[in-house]
């Protein structure tokens, strides 16, 4: 018996579903998608304004004080359309839907899929928290313990704790599997280990996932530390002594001020640990200013405020460190390095809108949405080649709604 010629609808639906499982990053973070901004004819530059939560500080005694609710907003923005346009001949389209998928469908979807990915992990450069394992200012692979300690990041940020996601590169899992095989009980799990080369899930608290789309940044030039250039500042703009010549910070690097801890959200005590601030933009030799995140937010005289980040205001003076430079604060050069995530799923929002369905005839279009994620097929067809030329289309936003939500723990190349 032949095969029906497949449906574009059919095509579509199918695609949506390859498009879930294609990429571990996009299978494990919030997407959205809802009547709001998944409209017809949504557009590029489409703004969805997310709350977050608000913050309110404990009083103690009968007498209170009433405390002003003060909600903080960030903007995702409908900003990016990524295509992947195909051909093929009008006979590739009477096979099976199987077929048709592993020939067709599936390589379009995972090239599609692995380019978004990628560019939503760039909102994890928004990330301040970071544990390395360092010689000295060397960086070495991570190991059980920098596991663990990046565990002990989320759980003073706050973050729920059911379901946890390592997403790392596939050489830093090759590189950890021998370190943690100790580490895994019951005997199951060293035999998934040993069995299929992967960390299993639920271990050390975290799910765990391979991802070849894992950044991989490189640091700043900071070799000689600079200073802070005045007391009792507050905000996202710290200003500095003058960067040395040559002496650079990248959007993305992470730096801790002496004398400047960091607090537990909810109780605004110290956590005894120095604040980590991550860089927001590239900074220049000779620069006064480093634009930070998250704001320097201290109590007011000993009393905690909402929204509080830190246990006191920078002193003048105070020397700033790069995390990855370790002990010394400092490195010897720029450095290149696996940016790993391990965050908490609602940590990174990606939302997608309907792009719109033209007029039938020569162009044939269909959308589908599924879990989340909206995706459109438009063909057009070349009588004079005899083929069906295909577009995929995705239009998405997507933003780092939790940064303290997520901890970069950094590999060597």
């Amino acid at each position: 018996m032949s095969n029906s010629i497949l449906t574009l609808g059919g095509i579509t639906r199918y695609a949506a579903a390859l498009w879930q499982n294609s990429n571990a990053f996009l299978q494990t973070i919030d997407k959205q998608y809802d009547n709001q901004y998944g409209v017809e004819g949504a557009k590029i530059g489409s703004p969805l304004q997310i709350r977050l939560p608000n913050d309110y500080v404990a009083q103690t005694g009968p007498a209170i004080t009433p405390q002003a609710t003060n909600e903080v907003s960030v903007t995702m923005t409908l900003a990016t359309q990524k295509t992947v346009p195909i051909s093929f001949t009008s006979a590739d389209q009477a096979l099976k839907m199987d077929d048709y998928a592993e020939r067709v469908l599936a390589p379009a979807i995972n090239v599609l899929a692995g380019a978004v990915a990628a560019d939503i992990m760039n909102t994890a450069l928004g990330a301040r928290q970071m544990v390395a394992n360092l010689s000295g200012s060397t960086l070495q692979t991570p190991n059980p313990e920098t596991v663990l300690m990046a565990g002990a990041q989320l759980d003073l940020a706050a973050a729920p704790r059911n379901r946890r996601i390592a997403m790392i590169d596939p050489l830093t899992q090759a590189r950890l599997v021998s370190s943690m095989a100790g580490y895994f009980n019951p005997q199951r799990k060293i035999s998934d280990q040993f069995e299929t080369g992967m960390i299993s899930e639920d271990t050390l608290g975290f799910d765990w996932y391979s991802d070849q789309t894992i950044l991989k940044p490189t640091t700043g030039a900071y070799t000689t530390a600079t200073t802070v250039n005045g007391a009792s500042q507050t905000g996202n703009t710290l200003v500095v002594a003058a960067l040395g010549a040559g002496v650079t910070l990248n959007q993305g690097d992470v730096i801790n001020i002496a004398g400047v801890h960091a607090v537990n959200p909810i109780t605004k005590v110290s956590t005894g640990q120095l604040a980590n601030f991550v860089v927001t933009a590239n900074v220049a030799a000779g620069a006064t200013s480093i634009p930070i995140y998250p704001a320097i937010t201290p109590p007011s005289g000993s009393t905690p405020v909402a929204y509080q980040t830190v246990d006191a205001s920078p002193a003048n003076g105070a020397t700033i460190s790069l995390v990855m430079g370790g002990s010394s604060g400092v490195v010897s050069g720029a450095e290149t390095y696996r940016k790993n995530l391990f965050y908490y799923p609602q940590a990174f929002a990606m939302a997608t809108a309907d792009l719109p369905i033209y007029g039938k005839g020569i162009v044939n279009a269909a959308r589908a949405v599924y879990k989340g994620t909206s995706l459109r097929i438009v063909q057009a067809y070349d009588v004079y080649a005899d083929q069906l030329v295909t577009r995929i289309d995705v239009l998405y936003g997507s933003l780092c709604v939790r940064p303290d939500w997520v901890v970069t723990v950094p590999d060597i190349l």
